[in-house]
């Protein structure tokens, strides 16, 4: 019966062990994530559009951690990947029937400024994955321009049709998310830039 009652015994706390280790995982697994969404809703309330910019990057919050370099990559691709579907949606639309040539004429000018940011953001985000530089104070001054002139391509795009309200409530309905999503990029790409400086001058 001693004997019974020490194997028993044994195998309870063994139980009791494999639970708290269990709870303890859970619960540091828990806190880990919300470390990790806090970082993203942080960095996102210095953004243009802090709303959209946790929205589009919450759900990315185990792989981003808490890394600035991270998180503007990750943005980068989010934008890049909205920009390529904007871009194939604006062109169905151009095949719309019924467009006047003026119309015709913007939507084309468009389409190209369209080609030309998601050009601009893969640059970006192929230059951000690039394991190693010479001078990557250099390469995010580089980035910083390029993502800059997607967003001037974006706002283009949608000044396009100035003369074309109805078309123009369109347009805008489709560039305007990307436009958001880009300034955003680019104000985390900013971030991430002071950052990288800083830890560069503290070592």
């Amino acid at each position: 019966m001693e004997g019974a009652y020490s194997t028993n015994s044994r195998a309870q706390n063994a139980i009791l062990i494999i639970l708290l280790y269990t709870a303890s995982s859970i619960s540091f697994i828990s806190a880990l994530k919300k470390t990790n969404v806090e970082f993203i809703r942080s960095s996102c309330s210095l953004t243009a559009y802090p709303t959209l910019c946790f929205n589009s990057l919450s759900t990315q919050a185990g792989a981003i951690q808490t890394s600035p370099k991270l998180l503007a990559q990750t943005a980068l691709s989010v934008t890049l990947d909205t920009t390529r579907s904007t871009s194939s949606a604006m062109v169905k639309l151009s095949q719309v029937h019924g467009m006047i040539p003026r119309e015709v004429a913007a939507m084309k000018d468009c389409i190209e400024m369209l080609s030309d940011s998601v050009y601009e953001l893969n640059r970006s985000l192929k230059e951000m994955n690039r394991p190693g530089s010479k001078d990557s104070g250099l390469v995010i001054n580089d980035i910083q321009t390029w993502v800059s002139s997607a967003m001037t391509d974006e706002d283009t795009c949608s000044e396009g049709f100035v003369n074309d309200p109805k078309m123009k409530s369109v347009v805008r309905g489709k560039i305007v998310n990307v436009a958001h999503l880009t300034s955003n990029a680019l104000a985390l790409i900013n971030s991430y830039a002071s950052f990288s400086k800083h830890e560069i001058q503290r070592n």
